[in-house]
């Protein structure tokens, strides 16, 4: 492996993965590192929460997103061919884990303000960050006019609804408390 740094981004361009130059505050290149800086908050989760069974469904959102990433990186449809896939599985195995979780849970009667445990409120800073990645997915699909595949917003989507859901488990399991929003407190 050669040196880590190339020097070849010193005049504030980079490359897709095809092969394009761009400047390195295009769109694209903004997707596909908010979803990276996404991938790094949830190793900080991970590395935070006690449960192997929890840090297991971390590490397969982050292969998810590194999948998201890769795809999103990439300008050359012969090479997004070799990229790896997201499918419907993915975004079911968010939708059983959210169940799953929630089925241990008091039903939401109102708005929570994030808070009660470092890992609650972690997990909901994690989750914010990934509700900006899938705005900035959007953005690159509607104001930059570039084909984005439909199936990366679901999964952010679906991610973000997983991540308040997880932040509210955790919370649960720590023993914390959740603090209802009362607005004009």
């Amino acid at each position: 492996m050669g040196k880590i740094y190339t020097k070849k981004g010193d005049k504030g361009l980079t490359s897709l993965a095809g092969g394009k130059k761009v400047w390195k505050n295009n769109t694209r290149v903004e997707v596909y590192g908010t979803i990276d800086e996404l991938i790094s908050w949830i190793g900080f989760l991970y590395d935070q929460v006690p449960q192997p069974a929890d840090q297991s469904l971390l590490l397969k959102v982050q292969d998810r997103l590194m999948a998201c990433a890769s795809r999103l990186a990439c300008d050359e449809k012969e090479l997004l061919n070799r990229m790896p896939l997201l499918d419907d599985k993915d975004i079911l195995f968010l939708e059983q884990e959210i169940d799953r979780m929630e089925s241990s849970l008091e039903p939401l009667q109102s708005f929570i303000l994030p808070g009660g445990h470092p890992l609650a409120s972690t997990c909901h800073i994690v989750r914010n960050v990934c509700r900006r990645a899938e705005r900035r997915v959007i953005a690159l699909a509607l104001e930059e006019n570039e084909e984005v595949e439909e199936i990366i917003i679901r999964y952010l989507n679906r991610l973000a609804d997983f991540l308040f859901v997880f932040a509210r488990y955790l919370l649960y399991t720590c023993g914390g408390k959740e603090t209802i929003w009362k607005p004009g407190l």
